[in-house]
């Protein structure tokens, strides 16, 4: 069985025991939630779809971890005029592991 949920704006395809990697939710680590915003759900014979979510579909997740992701390096430069900027962020995000669906 799979499905798709909406979490943070995004879009995610996810199946019982998979780990994926969103933004940051938080919920300490260790605890879990229900996500109801079910766009599609599916037991390989039956296909649920919503309009513009399954009804009494729900997806429950575990918080393994949050923390910090890498640091991503944007630089600014125009020729000629001395002009560079360097800028570095770092996003924060979290680690959820899927451990039940109900379509």
């Amino acid at each position: 069985m799979f499905a798709v949920i909406e979490f943070g704006g995004k879009q995610y395809l996810v199946t019982e025991g998979q780990r994926i990697t969103t933004e940051k939710t938080g919920k300490k680590p260790g605890s879990s939630f229900v996500l109801d915003k079910v766009l599609l759900t599916t037991d390989g014979m039956n296909v649920s779809i919503g309009q513009p979510y399954v009804k009494g579909a729900t997806v429950t997740v575990a918080v393994e971890r949050e923390y910090r992701d890498d640091k991503v390096t944007v630089l600014k430069y125009k020729p000629k005029v001395r002009y560079r900027k360097k800028y570095g962020h770092r996003q924060s995000v979290a680690d959820l592991k899927v451990t039940a669906i109900k379509a």
